[in-house]
């Protein structure tokens, strides 16, 4: 923005440079004259005016930004000066006209206030209890602005509100509350009472001003230290004679505690003896009444036993006789086997020879019509142990192992 004006200033500067600086030079300038003077005068002042309005608004709007923001969280209150109207905004941009509008903008988030004067019993300005003696109470009030109320109270409500609203109302009820009570309520006994009638006071002086109070709470309690060593030598006292008094209830319920169990034992033991009587009555009832199902039963055991042995006797009896039955089957089975295979093998004998007898007949006609067939069979026999048979050659040019034959062929041919 600065920089914006000082540039409208030096273009002002040059415009009017321009303005107060003769129409031209050299001859064919056009002399100067008041009037033209005056005229660029009037110009100037007109072009200033304009300028030094532009700048002023400018700088308005710099220093007075018609639009604010109110952030999340938050409420914004609007108020019209002319009208009184109030309106309330939030999250979000707001228009502000300055001159017109007035602009609030209060968190909604809890607020936590601390009275760090009344912490400490040595502080500069404890709490007083009853009896006069000076009290540290560490308290923290929670609060929040009410936004269902914040339109109604926006004007009258401070821009400091926790200092000059909360903190006033916090003091002028924790001080009366706190001096009806003595120390040791306020120590130990009556705290969350103490912290109900805070709240119970408190509340409406704060909700008159549209503040909502969330609650108190009490934390640590500072005694004075004369004070603080009295009451732990009276805990301490009080705690041993406690101590003594539950000591002594304790032996004394032990004392009936044992006089009831001895009675207890006393009737446990009657108990079980009257029991043992009567399991022993219901056990020979039950035995007596026992024999008379037992007796039958043991003589249809033995008369049962008896038949099994009779008809195990059968059994085996029958299983010897098909055993017997069952060999003499398989001795004729296999006397029978033998037989046939005797007949198969007497037969297989007789067409053996049969047939070596037929063969032996085809042979010797067949060597009787190729005589060298016997040649060659002795050759095909020795071929395979004799490799070279030295024979004399026969004197009538035949066949070299006629020797070997004898004179079979000799007789032929002479035949």
């Amino acid at each position: 923005m600065l920089h914006r004006l000082k540039v409208m200033a030096r273009a002002v500067r040059r415009a009017l440079a321009r303005t107060l600086r003769p129409a031209g030079d050299g001859p064919s300038a056009v002399p100067f004259s008041a009037e033209a003077t005056l005229s660029r005068f009037a110009q100037a002042q007109r072009i200033l005016l304009f300028v030094a309005t532009a700048v002023l608004a400018g700088w308005l709007l710099y220093k007075h930004f018609p639009v604010e923001t109110v952030a999340r969280g938050a409420i914004g209150v609007r108020t019209n000066q002319l009208t009184g109207g109030v309106t309330q905004w939030r999250d979000g941009s707001v228009f502000v006209l300055p001159g017109l509008h007035e602009m609030r903008v209060y968190s909604l988030r809890d607020q936590v206030y601390r009275p760090e004067q009344v912490s400490r019993s040595s502080g500069p300005a404890p709490l007083q209890s009853v009896e006069g003696l000076s009290v540290g109470v560490d308290l923290a009030v929670r609060y929040a602005l009410d936004p269902a109320r914040i339109a109604a109270v926006a004007k009258s409500l401070p821009d400091n509100y926790a200092g000059e609203i909360v903190e006033p109302a916090v003091q002028g009820v924790i001080y009366k509350v706190f001096a009806r009570y003595t120390v040791r309520e306020i120590f130990s006994t009556r705290r969350a009472e103490i912290q109900q009638v805070i709240e119970g006071e408190l509340r409406p002086r704060l909700a008159a001003d549209g503040i909502v109070l969330r609650g108190v709470l009490m934390g640590k309690v500072d005694l004075p230290a004369d004070y603080k060593r009295g009451m732990e030598g009276l805990l301490a006292e009080e705690l041993e004679t406690q101590k003594m008094r539950y000591t002594l209830e304790l032996k004394d319920k032990r004392v009936k505690e044992t006089e009831l169990e001895a009675q207890a034992d006393k009737v446990r033991r009657e108990v079980r003896a009257e029991a043992s009587a009567r399991e022993q009555i219901i056990a020979a009832k039950a035995q007596e009444e026992a024999m008379k199902h037992v007796l039958p039963f043991k003589q249809r055991q033995i008369e049962q036993r008896q038949l099994e042995a009779e008809a195990d006797k059968q059994s085996r009896m029958k299983i010897a006789e098909g055993s017997a039955q069952a060999r003499r089957i398989e001795a004729a089975g296999e006397a029978d086997a033998r037989q046939k295979l005797a007949e198969v093998e007497a037969w297989r004998m007789e067409r053996i020879g049969k047939v070596n007898a037929e063969q032996m007949a085809r042979e010797g006609a067949l060597i009787s019509q190729h005589p060298l067939l016997i040649q060659k069979t002795l050759a095909d026999k020795l071929s395979d142990k004799i490799q070279v048979i030295i024979a004399p050659p026969p004197g009538d040019g035949g066949f070299v192992g006629a020797g070997l034959l004898g004179n079979q062929r000799v007789a032929a041919r002479k035949e």
